[in-house]
């Protein structure tokens, strides 16, 4: 019986998509490099930055991140003003609905913890999550299992009582290889094909829908 649902952020809970696609191609801008189109940076979203910027530019060193994180970051803090991230459609009131139903509800991100818990907060649903981690929080990234393990860990659940809810095929893959249940979103950044491909229990098209799966 599912009794912990993990959420990823971007893309399941927030849509950020536009906030993120401007932000890199501003920084590519920047940087001197070919302003890559929306469907590549898109197959990057739910990795770490750094991960994301080695992926799209392999040619890249370690060496050469931390001046294009910092450029990517000083860009995104002035985008965020202008193109506001919400929610997807029904999340708010499931979160919501799954809180008082006694779910423990948790966040397991790439994106930094700051950054984060700021988000939650803004967006009115940071008092439904126990527990909330960043990509600075782990020592390994998705799809490496360890943000799910350690959500395991630390809350005293074990894995097939836990429900992984992404929508990407990392998400999936980290709470598979966590040995936790998954459930993939197709209203975010990728698609019923490759989150199926990718091993989700569960793909649903509507977050509202969520409590049907768990029941």
């Amino acid at each position: 019986m599912i009794k912990l649902l993990i959420f990823d952020f971007d893309g399941t809970l927030a849509d950020t998509h536009e906030l993120i696609i401007q932000t890199n191609q501003e920084a590519m801008r920047r940087m001197g490099f070919p302003v890559l189109e929306d469907r590549v940076i898109s197959r990057t979203i739910g990795l770490p930055l750094e991960e994301g910027i080695l992926t799209m530019f392999p040619q890249l060193t370690r060496e050469d991140l931390p001046a294009w994180v910092k450029t990517y970051r000083t860009i995104f803090d002035e985008l965020k003003t202008r193109i506001i991230p919400g929610l997807f459609p029904h999340v708010k009131e499931t979160l919501e609905a799954l809180h008082a139903r006694g779910y423990v509800l948790t966040v397991a991100s790439s994106r930094l913890s700051l950054s984060l818990n700021d988000f939650l907060r803004d967006m009115g649903i940071a008092p439904f999550f126990s527990y909330v981690l960043g990509a600075d929080n782990v020592s390994a990234a998705k799809p490496d299992p360890e943000p799910v393990l350690k959500t395991l860990r630390d809350l005293h659940f074990r894995a097939d009582e836990a429900l992984v809810v992404g929508d990407m095929p990392v998400d999936i893959l980290m709470g598979k290889r966590a040995g936790a249940f998954t459930c993939g979103v197709t209203y975010g950044n990728s698609d019923r094909e490759a989150l199926k491909k990718a091993g989700a229990n569960h793909v649903l098209d509507d977050f509202g829908r969520l409590p049907e799966i768990i029941v």
